[in-house]
């Protein structure tokens, strides 16, 4: 989908249509958590400070978010891909893969089913929807990308390798900014070459993660579409009003993180292993630290006081914490995803 939170607020509040908008805290302390278009235009971008997007965009207008909308609208998204094929990866409540190899309308052409499902995405939600269409998940990620918003843009398999030879690194899916970063000074710019390096070399530089790199720079992606896709962890994090300083303070901050944490737990059945505190700097510096039992946590104190261990060791902290947070992972049963682009394949 095309700025999905910020088009959903566009399309029910009608004023506020073509001017730039964000979604999220307008606070000092608030987080973008998506921008329109026209907010985009300015440098806006989603994950960014508050502070900084209006300094980008002075006249930049704030939204609060409504989940539960953006929910009832991804399901009626996700019903519409239902038409199509079962096999769908859903990653985000906007995103999804869809393998059609084998569809259930009978239709030969990948194409002509994007432009089939965004017509009626349209029709549903009064939202736009852009498609990537090609031969594996790396590809359609990198062409849905590619004509936004409200776009379609195919990547033949003849096509694949010459596509990504030309990309900035940058535009690699997966490839975030200490990693590009990182391959700058290696001399890789563009996939081309990232294609020049020796698997070895990129194992060296990049660990495990090199292994992925060097098939992707050959446009080479065997992950299959996952319909089942598990997910892996559960948190909850919190940006204060005011920086905490003392022990007891943070203590009390994440009490109702965990709250919530355990309140999926409890919900769902569903239980973690690995308990993980985030810490976030006034400064924007970021702590993590991570405990695991033997097994499964399903105890509220047992979950309670690992994290608070977690908080402590770190003490004393060299600056005031801005944001908490607290994730359970290693989960011990599979549950779907809540939840990338369409995958399409010819």
């Amino acid at each position: 989908m095309d700025a999905f939170f910020a088009s959903v607020e566009q399309r029910d509040h009608p004023e506020l249509r073509g001017k730039p908008v964000a979604v999220g805290g307008g606070g000092d302390r608030g987080v973008v958590a998506a921008a329109s278009y026209e907010a985009r235009k300015y440098g806006v971008r989603s994950a960014m400070a508050s502070r900084t997007a209006r300094q980008k965009c002075p006249h930049l207008i704030f939204v609060k978010s409504r989940f539960e909308v953006y929910k009832q609208v991804s399901a009626q998204i996700r019903a519409i891909f239902a038409d199509y094929t079962p096999l769908i990866e859903p990653l985000s409540l906007d995103e999804a893969y869809l393998d059609v190899t084998e569809n259930l309308r009978g239709i030969k052409s990948a194409t002509l089913i994007a432009q089939e499902i965004k017509q009626r995405i349209r029709q549903a939600t009064q939202l736009t929807a852009s498609a990537g269409v090609s031969y594996n998940k790396f590809l359609a990620k990198l062409a849905s990308d590619h004509r936004k918003p409200d776009g379609i843009f195919v990547i033949k398999p003849e096509e694949g390798k010459d596509f990504v030879a030309q990309l900035p690194i940058e535009r690699f899916h997966g490839i975030g900014r200490v990693t590009a970063q990182k391959m700058h000074e290696l001399g890789i710019l563009t996939g081309l070459d990232l294609r020049q390096q020796t698997e070895s070399f990129l194992r060296q530089h990049f660990g495990k993660a090199g292994g992925h790199y060097f098939r992707i720079a050959r446009a080479e992606d065997e992950r299959p579409v996952e319909p089942d896709r598990v997910r892996k962890s559960v948190g909850s994090e919190n940006t204060f009003a005011q920086d905490l300083d003392t022990l007891a303070e943070m203590q009390g901050g994440l009490i109702p993180l965990l709250d919530d944490v355990w309140k999926w737990c409890e919900r769902t059945g569903v239980y973690g292993r690995t308990v993980t505190v985030k810490i976030k700097l006034n400064d924007f510096q970021i702590m993590t630290r991570s405990r695991s039992s033997f097994l499964p946590i399903r105890e509220r104190g047992f979950f309670e006081n690992l994290a608070f261990e977690l908080l402590e060791e770190n003490f004393p902290l060299p600056l005031p914490v801005r944001l908490l947070g607290v994730s359970l992972s290693n989960l011990e049963d599979s549950q779907p995803y809540e939840g990338k682009q369409l995958t399409l394949t010819f």
